[in-house]
């Protein structure tokens, strides 16, 4: 941007960013945070329906600590596992590309310089675009597991973000249906009505890193929330009449 206002036009050889960014989506906090929060919300929220269907409101404060506790380690031990497992899946796969760098250099070349021409290139320039970038071979592997798993062997996301991340946003998400509760009130009611708030208002933070509309974002959160909510109400309502 120059003094007076003008914008600045990118030189030809620099990245075009001057007028917009694009968020981190390889991170996997991200996911980790939203399925976190929406996980502690919908099902602390259903736990405490259901128990409180017919049990005491201490019961249920029990139930819903015991629930938020059980529910964080659970999210983040399953968010650490399950990233570390595709992280080293995506790691043997380098070692199976690099291998084969090494046992049929001309095969992968052969394959990268067709890979070239499917993406438009004459046979002449995807040759000669295979050749410079076969020169640095951890570039050329890269590129290659891109283009065939479409994954970047440089930007694993960590597996401790997701974790940290998934039992802190479930941790908070589950006490949002337990506030009425701690603030002195007995009711089950109250506490859905917390839930319900906190459901929408999670949606609705979502929508500002996937640049959905609000609305449609917070309402669909608090549609599925309500369908496992009341379906664990109807459950615990039954299950107390017949114990």
């Amino acid at each position: 941007m120059t003094e007076s206002g003008i914008p600045v036009q990118p030189e030809p050889w620099r990245p075009h960013d001057f007028d917009h960014r694009h968020g981190d989506v390889s991170g996997g906090w991200l996911r980790a945070a939203t399925f976190g929060a929406m996980d502690g919300l919908v099902s602390n929220t259903a736990l405490i329906a259901g128990v409180g269907a017919t049990a005491d409101s201490q019961a249920v404060v029990i139930s819903g600590f015991a629930g938020l506790v059980a529910g964080a380690f659970s999210m983040a031990l399953g968010e650490f596992a399950s990233v570390k497992t595709a992280n080293e899946q995506i790691e043997s796969e380098v070692r199976v590309e690099r291998r084969a760098f090494r046992m049929h250099p001309q095969a992968e070349r052969a394959e990268l310089v067709a890979m070239f021409v499917d993406l438009g290139m004459s046979r002449e320039t995807a040759l000669q675009a295979t050749d410079e970038l076969h020169r640095d071979e951890n570039r050329a592997l890269n590129f290659h597991l891109s283009q065939e798993l479409g994954v970047d062997p440089r930007e694993k996301p960590s597996p401790y973000v997701a974790a940290i991340s998934s039992f802190l946003m479930f941790a908070i998400g589950a006490i949002v249906p337990l506030m009425p509760y701690l603030l002195g009130f007995q009711s089950l009611w109250l506490g859905l009505l917390c839930g319900g708030v906190g459901l929408l208002i999670a949606g609705g933070v979502a929508a500002r890193f996937t640049k959905k509309p609000v609305w449609f974002a917070s309402l669909r959160q608090l549609l599925f929330g309500t369908v496992a909510i009341a379906a664990t109400f109807v459950v615990g309502h039954l299950v107390g009449a017949v114990v």
